[in-house]
């Protein structure tokens, strides 16, 4: 059974529209509840779920602004790292790294949503024998 991120946000309606607008995502069912918020909205991301929430601070369920940012990144691999990364760009997200090719092999950039969640964007641009992605890491670490 896959694995699929569930993130609280402050503002899950326009989240909604944000992750349409910046991702391509598309809405595939919702559960709101009688004071407006949103208790669950399942969107369609890239052939992956992605389920988000409203914060629920009286539960203790809360979004990264309420606890300071997020120790989690979620990644998202696409078939254009530059384009999908300019649209959320335009869309409201903020850089926190800029898209550049990687010594890994990949196109990568890491942005910040306006919900408080990073995301690192990435395309596949070449295969690298792993020994060289070891040595290029720890030679970027200083070992």
């Amino acid at each position: 059974m896959p694995i699929s991120a569930h993130i609280v946000v402050q503002g899950a309606e326009r989240a909604v529209a944000f992750y349409s607008a910046a991702f391509g995502a598309t809405e595939v069912s919702r559960i709101p509840i009688p004071d407006g918020r949103l208790m669950s909205v399942t969107l369609q991301l890239n052939g992956s779920e992605l389920h988000l929430a409203d914060e629920f601070a009286e539960l203790g369920v809360l979004a990264p602004p309420s606890i300071g940012g997020t120790p989690v990144v979620l990644s998202l691999e696409v078939d254009d790292a530059d384009a999908v990364f300019a649209r959320a760009i335009a869309a409201g997200a903020t850089v926190r790294q800029p898209v550049s090719d990687m010594f890994w092999g990949d196109r990568h950039g890491q942005l910040e949503d306006p919900f408080g969640h990073r995301w690192n964007i990435s395309h596949h641009v070449r295969d690298i024998p792993q020994d060289e992605v070891v040595a290029a890491a720890a030679q970027l670490f200083g070992a």
